[in-house]
């Protein structure tokens, strides 16, 4: 059976198919996420560990990076990180200057949603497509610097609500600390790293299941029409403003495309935000509904135009 080069078929198969497949049974067997033998058991840290095989996956990837390569990684992921975060700011003035209600748009969307879908961008996502598609191993390695959008400071900040005192430099360490060891261990030892660079394809699918089994696909039905159209919106404008800026920088697009995503762990940004701020509190629930659909929303559209592209660029490149 030709089961690799079936999947190889499909636009971004190695990631997609494997998310899917966990989004299937997070859907039909959400109750098996519950019972205490399933989270003790191999099979709950394989479909729930995602953080772990990030971490181990960074490992691998650090140690095919040189240290003389820091400097890509630093101008790549700041571009990047600046570009999600300030096209989500101006879209927030945007808001502001032309809506009066700020908590129903249009379409049932509010602020709230909007900004948490567009200040984070999924990094498992990011990496598994740079690291099938990307020129460079630095590209992968430019979600380090990304990672900074996780979680609710920067939509909380974006908004203009008070709520987190301190920036969140230890969170940055701890993220950045799996990379430096992989860099460590691959630029002291070129058998380290001939060792662990060949973990990075392998890890790919198996934390794009992780991230898959932790997507409930009803979840899209539920949110409607406007979880949908915030996740096209998403894809479209972040897409075309990070492309661009990966071009000004030296690159080739295709990673300012595979930024072009939402984090699954933005669903819970309107929670945390409407913990600490009681005029969301009435859409919270709505606005996490939307968040979701816009996750799954652009988990399908991203890889299929970063493939495409990537492909399209390749065959110019070759005729060039």
């Amino acid at each position: 059976m030709k089961i690799k080069a079936a999947i190889d078929k499909v636009p971004g198969g190695m990631m997609l198919i494997p998310l899917l497949i966990g989004a299937l049974i997070r859907t039909f067997f959400p109750q098996i996420f519950d019972m205490p033998e399933f989270k003790s058991s191999f099979t709950g840290g394989l479909l729930t560990g995602t953080s772990a095989l990030l971490a181990a996956f960074y490992i691998c990837l650090g140690s095919t990076i040189r240290f003389q390569a820091t400097g890509y990684i630093l101008k790549k992921g700041v571009s990047l990180w600046v570009g999600k975060i300030g096209t989500t700011f101006l879209i927030a003035l945007l808001i502001k200057a032309i809506f009066p209600d700020q908590n129903n748009l249009f379409l049932g969307l509010s602020a709230l949603a909007i900004i948490a879908a567009f200040s984070d961008t999924n990094g498992g996502l990011y990496m598994a497509l740079m690291g099938q598609l990307g020129k460079k191993k630095e590209d992968v390695a430019a979600y380090s610097i990304m990672s900074l959008e996780s979680g609710p400071f920067f939509t909380m900040l974006i908004l203009g609500v008070a709520g987190l005192a301190s920036f969140p430099i230890m969170a940055f360490v701890f993220a950045l600390l799996p990379l430096l060891l992989g860099m460590i261990l691959g630029n002291l030892d070129e058998k380290m790293r001939e060792f662990l660079s060949k973990g990075q394809d392998v890890i790919i699918p198996l934390f794009s299941l992780a991230i898959g089994a932790g997507i409930n696909l009803t979840n899209v039905v539920k949110a409607g029409f406007s979880g949908v159209i915030l996740g096209i919106g998403v894809v479209v404008i972040t897409g075309i403003v990070l492309f661009l800026i990966d071009r000004l920088t030296g690159g080739d697009g295709v990673a300012g495309i595979a930024a072009s995503s939402t984090a699954g762990n933005a669903s819970a940004v309107p929670m945390a935000v409407a913990a600490v701020y009681s005029g969301y509190s009435s859409i919270a629930a709505d606005a996490t509904l939307q968040v979701t659909a816009c996750v799954i929303v652009t988990a399908i559209l991203t890889p299929l135009l970063t493939t495409w592209f990537a492909r399209r660029a390749q065959r110019r490149s070759s005729q060039a």
